[in-house]
């Protein structure tokens, strides 16, 4: 295996696409099995190059925000890279948004382009759902979109053939680049700093709606060589992703992980556990990632057909406690001998830090490992703030290169998360060994995690107080043998009115994604709270597991 050379010099996006189309040019960048088709490095240079010269002939100008709301498809890739060339900033949409999601996320961020696939689910879903937030579609020309509700979108590029009213086809978005010179692509690229905002990801907060997360070619570029440098990453890998691109855990750990490293991209569209599997066998892929219930589903996979994992080494499990039996299997059934833990949100780049190719199996599963290179970390007490000694309980806060460089147009919530010293305070119990392995012990706040998807309460309740029978609603997570954690939803009504629970989860359908849906719903007349009238979560998540249990 050839020793790791980074360039540490390359701290822009676009620099790290040209130097590897220099130095790897014949060696593969991109590889999609079920596309049946393969980009050199030279190749994926140039498509990425002809999607920025696109988005410029578009009008968008540096430090604009694009946003992209599809699966893992080979345009977002390029959009990915080709939107860092121009000096824009790309805006993760989750592909499971509805209507009442998707117009908060373009209204809030500005965005002014959006790329969008037809839909993941159902035919053209995503045109309907576009549609109910921007009925004037049918009434412009592509680039022409005037909508008092989002006033800075002006282009929708559609992916695919045949482009709806309105919009472009993403091949008229590249045709239109023919008419950018490469020196005018080029100046552009010269005028970025590393430290330019290149992507915001939002993020749902205990309280209030999601916050866009602003992170830097610096962030990115530095949380990616530290976590392919742990994982021993060269141009001999090859990583399979199954995991979506828009979250950090896709196009960081994932894409940006093999473009530091000069390894090969190999992602699978939509997961599904024998895709990944034929994806692994068909490209001897040497490294995976996922969640710990994808892993469960490949490991099941493989029980009732052959499939060659052989090469596999190295990956990444993230999202939640991996379970002993399952990082036993994906080591020994599997092959990956290497594969880490890594633990970080999206505020840290993602990674924060990461366990060794070469921890036991214990450090492996009872700890998310220890800090990432040139990255601080410390346990304080959640009440004094004070730095907590070895093995005691805290908050877990770091410091470094890979903090986010803000929330979009949230100053207020910025300075709750970052202090003056320039600390992330991460939300979660944690704390330490004496080798600085940390182990999560819980949450501050009141987050649920469904199969690896991160759900914050306060979203869904301020989604169900729209609903006209809700007078009050609480939200909390219970455990789920599958999911790791489901929804349930505490709802106090109007005038005594209750109304069925198909009847809240239809008005739910179409407008909140199908994860964060409550599956146990409970009609209450009042919620348990203390003398001062706060709240006490933990009992309703009491009350809704003892049911559970009761019903199972």
């Amino acid at each position: 295996m050839p020793s790791m050379d980074y360039d540490t010099r390359l701290n822009r996006i676009g620099d790290l696409v040209d130097a590897n189309a220099e130095n790897l040019n014949h060696r593969i960048a991109l590889a999609y099995h079920e596309y049946g088709f393969k980009n050199t490095f030279t190749q994926f240079r140039d498509i990425c190059r002809q999607v920025a010269k696109g988005l410029i002939a578009l009008g968008v100008q540096r430090g604009d925000h694009i946003a992209i709301w599809a699966n893992n498809q080979p345009e977002w890739v390029y959009t990915q890279f080709g939107s860092a060339m121009t000096g824009a900033v790309l805006v993760t949409v989750n592909t499971n948004f509805r209507a009442f999601e998707l117009k908060y996320l373009l209204e809030q961020s500005d965005t002014t382009t959006l790329i969008m696939t037809h839909g993941v689910r159902e035919t053209n879903e995503y045109f309907r759902i576009l549609r109910q937030v921007c009925p004037e579609l049918d009434h412009c020309g592509p680039g022409e979109l005037k909508t008092d509700k989002l006033p800075y979108l002006k282009n929708i590029v559609q992916l695919g053939k045949d482009p709806k009213d309105g919009m472009f086809s993403w091949q008229q978005m590249l045709e239109m680049g023919n008419r950018i010179s490469d020196e005018e692509l080029d100046k552009r690229a010269d005028s970025i700093d590393a430290d330019d905002v290149t992507m915001i990801q939002y993020t749902s907060g205990t309280t209030g709606y999601p916050k866009g997360v602003m992170l830097t070619h610096r962030n990115l570029i530095g949380n990616a060589r530290s976590m392919a440098e742990i994982m021993a990453l060269t141009p001999d890998d090859s990583l399979c992703i199954p995991v979506p691109f828009f979250h950090c855990f896709g196009c960081v750990i994932g894409t940006m992980c093999c473009t530091v490293s000069g390894a090969t991209m190999a992602p699978v569209t939509a997961f599904n556990p024998e895709k990944v599997l034929e994806t692994v066998d068909t490209l001897k892929c040497t490294a995976l990632h996922g969640v710990p219930t994808m892993f469960i589903a490949e490991l099941e996979a493989m029980n009732s057909k052959t499939y060659d994992t052989s090469h596999l080494r190295t990956g990444v499990m993230a999202g939640s406690t991996c379970p002993v039996e399952v990082m036993k299997g994906v080591m020994e059934k599997m092959g990956a001998q290497e594969l880490t833990i890594v633990y970080g949100q999206t505020e840290s780049s993602p990674g924060i830090t990461q366990t060794r190719r070469n921890d036991s199996m214990q450090i492996r599963t009872e700890t998310v490992g220890r800090a990432l290179p040139n990255v601080e970390l410390k346990i304080v007490d959640t009440v004094t703030g004070e730095t907590l000694p070895t093995g005691e309980t805290g908050e877990l806060c770091s410091r470094g290169y890979h903090i986010m460089k803000g929330y979009y147009k949230m100053p207020d919530k910025t300075k709750e998360t970052i202090d003056q010293d320039g600390w992330l305070h991460t939300g979660d119990l944690a704390s330490m060994d004496e080798n600085g392995n940390c182990t999560i012990q819980g949450r501050l706040k009141d987050m649920i995690i469904r199969g690896g998807e991160n759900i914050y309460p306060r979203e869904i309740e301020e989604f169900l107080y729209t609903h006209p029978a809700v007078q009050d609603v609480q939200v909390v997570g219970i455990p789920d043998e599958k999911y790791g954690e489901e929804v349930a939803a505490f709802i106090q009504t109007r005038n005594g009115k209750i109304p069925s629970d198909e009847e809240i989860r239809k008005f739910c359908k179409d407008r909140i994604s199908f994860h964060k849906i409550p599956r146990h719903i409970h009609f209450v007349d009042e919620f348990p709270s203390t003398a001062s009238g706060k709240i006490q979560k933990y009992k309703l998540r009491e009350m809704a597991t003892a049911d559970g249990a009761a019903q199972s």
